[in-house]
This record gives C-alpha cells, sequence and structure tokens, in this order.
C-alpha cells in the first residue's frame, strides 16, 4: 500500500526528517506519534504527496506501487483525487457551501456524473448519521458534524488511503470518540487504510499500530 524508503526532510539546514523507512499495508490503521517538532505533519504531508522529500539517490515513495514523486503538476493532481483523502484538523469546508455540496466538491474535480455522486454522498451522510444535515452550510452543523462532512468527503471517491492530521483536535471528548470510532467502523466497512498524526492517547492505542517520531527519527 504505501512503502516508503529513506525519507528525509531539510529546511533552512534544518533535518526534521533524518532517513525515515515505513511500510503500511492495506486496511491498517496506523497512528504517527510523538512530541511537537519531531516532524509527525512533515512526514504525512511526504506519504500523502503534499510535500516532496529531500531529493536524494536513495529516496523512494510507492502508494499502490506507483511512485508519485516527479510527477507533474496535473499527473500529480489527478493521482491524488483519485486515490488519497484528507481529513484536517479544522475541517477546511467552504462556508458558503452546503455539507451536500462540500462532499460532491472532489468527485466534481475527477469529472463524475452529477447524479453518481450526490447519491454516493448521500449514503456517506447516511452511514456517517447526519443525512438529515445535507442542505446545512457548515455554520449550521457542529464541530463534530462539520468534521463528519469532511471524512465523508475524503471518502467521496473511495480512495485507497485517507490521511489524516490531528482530526480530533478541535473537538470536545464525545465527538472525538465518535470521530476515532467511525475511523474504525470505515475501515471494516470499506477497506480504507488510515494514516492518522495525533496527540490523542486514545486513538493512538486503539490503531493497529502506533509510530513513534522523535527527533526525527522512527523510534517504533
Amino acid at each position: 500500500m504505501i512503502v516508503a524508503k529513506n525519507i528525509q526532510k531539510t529546511f533552512s539546514n534544518h533535518k526534521v526528517l533524518k532517513g525515515i523507512d515505513l511500510h503500511i499495508k492495506q486496511g491498517e490503521v496506523v497512528a504517527i506519534v510523538g512530541p511537537s517538532g519531531a516532524g509527525k505533519t512533515t512526514l504525512l504531508q511526504i506519504i500523502s504527496t503534499l510535500d516532496i522529500p529531500d531529493l536524494i539517490p536513495e529516496v523512494s515513495l510507492k502508494i499502490n506501487n506507483i511512485s508519485p514523486i516527479g510527477l507533474k503538476d496535473k499527473k500529480l493532481a489527478a493521482f491524488r483525487n483519485q486515490h488519497i483523502g484528507f481529513v484536517f484538523q479544522f475541517h477546511q469546508l467552504l462556508p458558503e457551501f452546503t455539507a451536500l455540496e462540500n462532499i460532491c466538491i472532489p468527485a466534481y474535480i475527477a469529472n463524475k456524473k452529477k447524479a453518481e455522486v450526490q447519491k454516493r454522498a448521500l449514503e456517506l451522510l447516511s452511514f456517517l448519521g447526519i443525512k438529515n444535515k445535507a442542505h446545512n452550510k457548515p455554520s449550521q452543523l457542529s464541530g463534530g458534524e462539520q468534521q463528519r462532512v469532511a471524512v465523508a468527503r475524503a471518502l467521496i471517491n473511495q480512495p485507497a488511503i485517507v490521511f489524516a492530521d490531528e482530526p480530533s483536535g478541535n473537538l470536545d471528548t464525545q465527538s472525538a470518540d465518535n470521530l476515532h470510532q467511525l475511523f474504525f467502523k470505515l475501515r471494516d466497512e470499506f477497506r480504507q487504510t488510515f494514516v492518522i498524526v495525533t496527540h490523542n492517547e486514545t486513538l493512538a492505542n486503539m490503531a493497529d499500530r502506533k509510530l513513534v517520531l522523535k527527533d526525527g527519527n522512527l523510534v517504533l
């Protein structure tokens, strides 16, 4: 699913990642944990194609046996749209659109048929327990509901992998617990792979595997 070798990243002569090797299998829920400044988000951004590693001869990254490093912008955007979903801490929903419309956007970008896209989006909203909120705008939703919309948006193109960066960091305890349970329900239902950066120990301990980053190195 994801195979990364010797992932390094340098910012202003400071090496944030010092040579990360990892292998993530299909259907795994993997938590990336560690202290602030350890390089967790940097690693997530690289393996999710939002950033590139230091381009040294030994570096490699494959997702579904495809190497995204070196793809031109349009091909990389298409690859990301087809294979990867994203969930962020602050939802990143567009305020002028309804929940249904926000969910549909990645599928519209992929030129999928509107009727099929909306049907899929409503199915996801129903699965996530908020179908009655389909026509509400983000300002009319609670934090937990907004995050469920963001999860549905990440799933609309049926990606192989969902990357999440502190997905419950902005939620109250009950909403966070509900979201954590949802990730595993989605994995079991759709065989989705989840790679999650989190400071939440409960979520990290629920994961199939926990990768601990410290000072730019994997220590577990």
